[in-house]
Order: C-alpha cells, then sequence, then structure tokens
C-alpha cells in the first residue's frame, strides 16, 4: 500500500481572484479584512486612468506578526471563524472573512500584490507576483521571501499594494466603490474610510443630495445631509442616522413619514442620510440605543425634519410617477379620447391617485388596476358621479369639496364592484373550461370583448369590423365545400397604435402540439398582405404537449397559453386589488 496525496496547483491563486465579478468588488474584500483588523480608519487610493499607478489599500487595524503571517495569511482557505471566533478581538465585529481566499482578491486586478504590516514594533513585507507561478508546479513550493525589520513600536496596521494592473480591464472608478462600499459600511460606528483623499459620505449615494443647516430653539445647530436614490438598489439601513457627539444613536429614523399614511411605504426605502445634533445629548438613553421619543427636542427634531424629507421625496417622486404614468398613457390614450372632457380630467386624476397608492408595484399589475377603473367609468353608474360632479363645478366651493371627497369614496367602491364581477365571469368561465364539450367557437365569442383575461397588455385591444371582414374573406377562401369543417377559430384584432394580434383558439380539452404552433404561424403569414404591420400570436389550449417548442426556440413574436394558466393569472391579480381595496378575496 502506499500513501498518495493532494497536490494544489499554482492556477489555484488566479482561480480563486476569478470569484470577484468586478475590480472594485475585489478591493471591497480587502477593505472587509481591515474590517476584520479591528482597523479604525481605511483609506484607499486608486490610480489615474492610463498611468502606472498601483492601488493601495493601508488600514491602521492590528496588523500580522511574523508567526500569524506563516500560520494563518498563508494557509489557503482557513477559516477565520474558527480560529478566533465570531467577533473581533478589539471592537467585538462580526467576522466577515471565513473562506480564507480574500488575500488573493488583489490578484483579479493585478498581477503584483506587496504586503506590509506592522505591529509590535515590528515590520514584516513581502511580494508576490503571479509571473512565478508559471514555473511552479504546487503553489506550496512557491519561494516567499518574507522581510523582518524594526519599527516604531506605536504603529499598527496594514498595507497592500497592488502593482502591473491589467490593462485588458477597466481601471477601478472610485464612484463605483464608494457605492459598494456604502452599502456595507455606512452606518458603521469607528470605521472611516476614505477614497482618493474623500472620506466616504452620503453625498456619494446615487439621487438627489440635500444638505440643510439649522439653528433650532432648544436643541441648537442642527446639520441634516441626505439623498432620495434616483435607482431600484436598496442601501442598507435605509433613513436618516441620528450623530449625537459624534456617536449614531440607535436606528436610522424617518422621523414619523414611516406613520404618515399619505406617504407611500415603499419610497422610505429611498431616503439615506444623517443628522448632527448634539443638543438632543440628554435625550440620548443610557445605552445610546436610541432617543427619549416624547422628548421636547425630538419633537421640535421631526417638526424640522419631517417636512423637509418629504418636500425632497415628492420631488423625485413626482418624476418616476409621471414616467409611469407617460408609459401606461400610450396604452390608455384611446379610451380616454372616447370619453367627454371633464370625464377625461376626472379619469386622469383617478390614475395618478392609483399611480400614487401602487407605487413600486410591478406595472403589469398597475396597468390591470388602470384597466379596470376605465371599465367603470365606461361601463357603471360611475357616469353619473361624473356628471354630478361636473353639474357641481359652478357651486360653492365647500359643496365641490364634499362631492369630491364623495367621489373618491365611489371611485373606491366601484374599483372593487368591477374585480368583483370580472372575478366572477372568471368562475363562470372556468366551468366552461372543465366541460370537454366545449368549443374553440364557444371559448372565442366569450373573450373577444374580455381580452383582459390574458393580461393586462392586452386589455387595450379591442375588436375591429375591418380585421373581422379579412378573417371572414381569407378562411372562407380557405375552408369552403368539404374542408369547412377543419376551418379554425381565429380572433384578429389590433389596438390604437395599429398593434395587432392574432389569437387562435383550441378547445379547453385539446393538447397543444407542434402542429398547432406551424398552423397559427401559417395563418399569421397568410394575413400578411393585409396588414402593413407586425403580427403578435396568441395560441390558446388545454394543454402542453410534448413536442411543442421551448420559448427559446419560438420566433419571438408567438406566445402559447393554457386556459386553466390564464384563469389562475388573471383571478390572482384581481384577488391582489381586492385586497389593496379593503374588500374580500375570492378562491
Amino acid at each position: 500500500m502506499k500513501n498518495i496525496n493532494f497536490k494544489v496547483d499554482t492556477r489555484l491563486a488566479r482561480l480563486l481572484s476569478e470569484n470577484y465579478r468586478s475590480t472594485e468588488k475585489a478591493i471591497k474584500e480587502l477593505v472587509d479584512n481591515a474590517w476584520d483588523a479591528d482597523s479604525e480608519l481605511v483609506e484607499v487610493f486608486l490610480p489615474e486612468p492610463l498611468t502606472t499607478d498601483p492601488i493601495i489599500v493601508q488600514d491602521n487595524g492590528s496588523g500580522m506578526t511574523e508567526q500569524e503571517i506563516l500560520k494563518e495569511y498563508l494557509a489557503i482557505a482557513s477559516d477565520r471563524r474558527k480560529r478566533r471566533g465570531e467577533f473581533t478581538l478589539l471592537n467585538r465585529r462580526k467576522v466577515k472573512g471565513r473562506k480564507g481566499i480574500g488575500k488573493f482578491a488583489g490578484f483579479m486586478a493585478a498581477d503584483e500584490m506587496k504586503l506590509e504590516t506592522w505591529v509590535r514594533g515590528k515590520k514584516c513585507q513581502f511580494s508576490f507576483n503571479t509571473s512565478q507561478l508559471d514555473n511552479m508546479i504546487d503553489i506550496e513550493d512557491l519561494p516567499i521571501e518574507l522581510e523582518v525589520s524594526e519599527c516604531n513600536s506605536e504603529l499598527h496596521g496594514t498595507r497592500i499594494t497592488l502593482l502591473s494592473l491589467r490593462q485588458s480591464l477597466t481601471f477601478p472608478s472610485p464612484d463605483r466603490l464608494r457605492q459598494l462600499l456604502l452599502q456595507e459600511y455606512g452606518r458603521e460606528n469607528g470605521f472611516l474610510i476614505f477614497v482618493n483623499d474623500k472620506q466616504l459620505g452620503v453625498e456619494d449615494v446615487k439621487g438627489s443630495y440635500s444638505s440643510h443647516r439649522q439653528d433650532l430653539q432648544k436643541i441648537g445647530l442642527v446639520n441634516l445631509n441626505f439623498t432620495v436614490l434616483n435607482h431600484q438598489e436598496k442601501m442598507r439601513s435605509p433613513g436618516i442616522s441620528i450623530r449625537v457627539d459624534g456617536k449614531i444613536v440607535g436606528n436610522p429614523s424617518f422621523f414619523g413619514l414611516d406613520q404618515a399614511e399619505d406617504f407611500p411605504s415603499k419610497l422610505l426605502n429611498k431616503i439615506y442620510g444623517e443628522i448632527e445634533v448634539d443638543g438632543l445629548y440628554e435625550d440620548v438613553t443610557a445605552d445610546w440605543g436610541a432617543l427619549v421619543e416624547n422628548s421636547d427636542g425630538y419633537r421640535i427634531l421631526q417638526e424640522y425634519v419631517q417636512p423637509i424629507l418629504r418636500q425632497q421625496v415628492k420631488e423625485q417622486y413626482e418624476k418616476e410617477i409621471s414616467l409611469a404614468q407617460a408609459r401606461l398613457q400610450r396604452n390608455i390614450n384611446l379610451r380616454l379620447s372616447e370619453l367627454p372632457e371633464y370625464k377625461r380630467e376626472y379619469a386622469d386624476k383617478s390614475i395618478k391617485k392609483i399611480l400614487g397608492k401602487y407605487y413600486g408595484e410591478p406595472e403589469s399589475k398597475v396597468a390591470s388596476v388602470v384597466s379596470v377603473l376605465l371599465d367603470a367609468i365606461e361601463r357603471t353608474d360611475y357616469r353619473a358621479i361624473l356628471d354630478y360632479i361636473h353639474e357641481a363645478e359652478k357651486a360653492d366651493i365647500a359643496r365641490l369639496a364634499e362631492i369630491l371627497t364623495e367621489f373618491g369614496l365611489v371611485e373606491l367602491a366601484i374599483l372593487g364592484e368591477q374585480a368583483t364581477s370580472r372575478l366572477e365571469f372568471l368562475s363562470h368561465f372556468e366551468r366552461l373550461c372543465q366541460d370537454d364539450s366545449t368549443k374553440e367557437s364557444l371559448v372565442h365569442t366569450t373573450l373577444e370583448k374580455a381580452l383582459w383575461v390574458f393580461g393586462a397588455e392586452y386589455s387595450f385591444f379591442s375588436s375591429n369590423k375591418t380585421l373581422g371582414r379579412q378573417v371572414e374573406e381569407c378562411l372562407g377562401k380557405k375552408y369552403s365545400g368539404k374542408r369547412s369543417a377543419k376551418r379554425p377559430d381565429l380572433l384578429l384584432t389590433a389596438d390604437y397604435a395599429n398593434r395587432h394580434l392574432l389569437i387562435e383558439f383550441k378547445r379547453p380539452s385539446h393538447t397543444l402540439s407542434y402542429s398547432d404552433y406551424q398552423q397559427a404561424t401559417a395563418y399569421r403569414n397568410d394575413f400578411r398582405p393585409y396588414i402593413n404591420h407586425p403580427i403578435d400570436v396568441l395560441l390558446v389550449g388545454g394543454r402542453r404537449g410534448h413536442d411543442l417548442p421551448v420559448r427559446e426556440q419560438m420566433e419571438s413574436q408567438v406566445t402559447i397559453l393554457i386556459f386553466d394558466e390564464i384563469i389562475s393569472r388573471a383571478r390572482n391579480q384581481l384577488n391582489w386589488l381586492l385586497k389593496e381595496l379593503g374588500g374580500e378575496s375570492h378562491a
């Protein structure tokens, strides 16, 4: 019997460095190491593009002794948490490093790394170049020259210098690195980070930055700095941190906005900032975990801060609402144009309210709500309410205000009524689909005026007499005589922008096959001579057959839908709407 063992190929260093998706993320790994070393200050120096300057990451942490370098730093994949516990020794920080591979992060961006570390009057340093790996087989055989020398006994910390930056990669961006570090360390006490001599701060967050200074009665000078984010990514712990005597107190606050019914809760995640208010020192709890919220000082601060936050968020929020409305507007213009002007005005106002209430929800959901609203305006007693408001426009202001309040309540009630009606329609339609004798023509007739069942994106299609005649002419020529029994059931329709939709209905008991897919696209090709616009195709049936093409193999303008899935999705959207309106959901 012979003992054998694994060998660690020198390619391991390069492979481990490839774990990082960007140079900035690799640099962040080095900052994480500084955090684990109980550093209170980290300085990162990034080179100017097209220069040969190095990347430098320097901290004032605990540093490493010669023995720590040999037994711990050079031990690949050694778990620091198992060696020293879950928390750092000095500041009791939660340790981030656990895989033991962060030391290779620098090789993602550079071919050479130099490490210098100071502690207990000794300086240790060594360099490592990836070119050394080319002539080695086992990384354990790689020679590393460690230099140890005397230094000032008060010095402590580590400096990593990355040289020979890889020219195939873009130079690291200070702005992107700041964004990345803010996500992780923006709320930490006792951990200052500088990037190119600029301290990490609230103003580095992407968005609308605002700074306010005010001398307030009883609490003195207040310095408020915050940003309203203009991107979808969330910051860790959004809100406004309160700093007293240089120390953050408790969790970030929204100064009452989180309790305001007229402020969309999802917008709270867009607020990120800090307020310095040393005058609240006496209002800090003994453990520095919070402010006494019913104190006069905190009340004064809240009355000052909340309107500023509200106004700044409103400005950014209204921009996004306007953009969302513009996207929806393209789809609803046709239906709005058919309403009298004054009714159109109130429809616009109602749509804006919907966009505000459901801010942050997927546009498909919002579009469903808007579609239900327009149906209600067009087809219910909502018209009478609008007429009543129109007649009262010349009445006294107090009466008009009363009517508008009533209008809002009726609007919600009718939205709920319309959603409930649609749910009843779905229940009847589901029973129809469960009957094996149901034919394509019956499904066609049922859905022709209810294309909202397919989803919000189809709500604005409508029947068109000209297109209907074209279908009859085309099919009449192809399916006459003995072939008439095989005539398909097709619906060809269009929206306001001349986007055309061809729906081929199969009976709910039919299993769709590849031949059905080919047939649907062939029908589409038959109509192309008549129509100078692209035609989307919906193929609808009871089940998916095994030979149907997968999405990647299908034409981009073809969609396959199954009745059960269509009904389930539509029912979920309507139940969601009823729940939001405070009504009862239906199974």
